[in-house]
């Protein structure tokens, strides 16, 4: 199933809807005592899902007219996560070009829950601040039940689902600072979207592939097959330490292309339009605004 926060013209926030095909079913309007946004239904477990997966068969079954997403608002795919996690330099051709280091260890952050932000949304920032604004194209992983010491082989079990993650990231901030949270934690730096799609529509994780569109020309084309560490081996290592909450989202790392390493650099300025996709979930779509 594919899940979207949502709105209309005239609601006050947004309501979690299935996307079936090119239309959306706002889930309120279908059931009775239904999941206020996506963290509740994960909180749900397995019986949630299949009742509301129950609803929408019902619904699509007996022809109950969608709402065309086209005349909609995404919101965030995901709200009130309990935790956004990054994985740092995942791909070798990524950590490479930033001249980083591929630890033995992954490299393991936090993004601010300020820094979400939804499907044809607009992420501004101070020009004062800085003048280094970068992408990142990214698998997003949404955890669906407390994973602790969990095993590579039985990770992907504790997957939710999948969604598109850019990572906007502020170089110069990052090359200044001894931590990366604050230079990818700006207002709307986080853009996911514009769906997560359940685990069961993706039957291999690491065979994914990703491409960043920035104002018209690709400057990333790679495979989640690159990565230096998979979705299990993340999982399992973060969950070694510490549980991971239901509904944390996970963002896997970056490949190769970044604007930072190119000559001369390519960054994202005033009115760019950044387009993030990714094989079998969609494109994420981001407009910029310097002030």
């Amino acid at each position: 199933m594919r899940f979207s926060h949502l709105s209309t013209a005239t609601d006050r926030h947004p309501r979690l809807a299935a996307v079936v095909g090119d239309g959306a079913l706002f889930l309120d309007e279908v059931m009775d005592e239904a999941p206020r946004d996506l963290q509740e239904l994960i909180e749900r477990g397995d019986h949630g899902l299949a009742h509301v997966r129950a609803v929408v068969d019902n619904a699509v079954a007996n022809r109950t007219e969608l709402e065309p997403i086209r005349d909609l608002r995404h919101a965030s795919a995901v709200l009130r996560p309990p935790q956004v996690i990054a994985i740092g330099a995942n791909y070798a051709a990524h950590a490479s070009e930033l001249k980083l280091r591929s630890e033995k260890a992954a490299t393991v952050f936090s993004l601010w829950p300020n820094s979400l932000a939804g499907h044809e949304g607009t992420t501004t920032w101070p020009e004062d601040l800085t003048t280094q604004v970068d992408y990142e194209a990214e698998l997003g992983v949404i955890i669906g039940k407390p994973a602790r010491d969990v095993h590579v082989r039985d990770a992907l079990d504790y997957v939710y689902g999948y969604t598109v993650v850019n990572d906007i990231t502020a170089r110069d901030l990052q090359f200044s600072e001894a931590q990366w949270s604050r230079c990818k934690s700006f207002d709307g730096f986080t853009p996911n979207g514009p769906v997560v799609v359940t685990a069961d529509e993706i039957a291999d994780p690491q065979d994914l592939w990703l491409t960043t569109n920035v104002d018209g020309a690709i400057l990333q084309d790679a495979s989640t097959a690159d990565m230096v560490r998979s979705v299990a081996e993340i999982i399992s290592f973060l969950s070694r330490s510490a549980t991971v909450q239901p509904g944390t989202l996970i963002s896997t790392g970056s490949p190769g292309g970044a604007g930072y390493s190119r000559t001369p650099p390519v960054f994202l300025r005033d009115r760019s339009t950044v387009t993030v996709s990714i094989g079998g979930i969609g494109y994420l779509t981001t407009y910029c605004r310097v002030t």
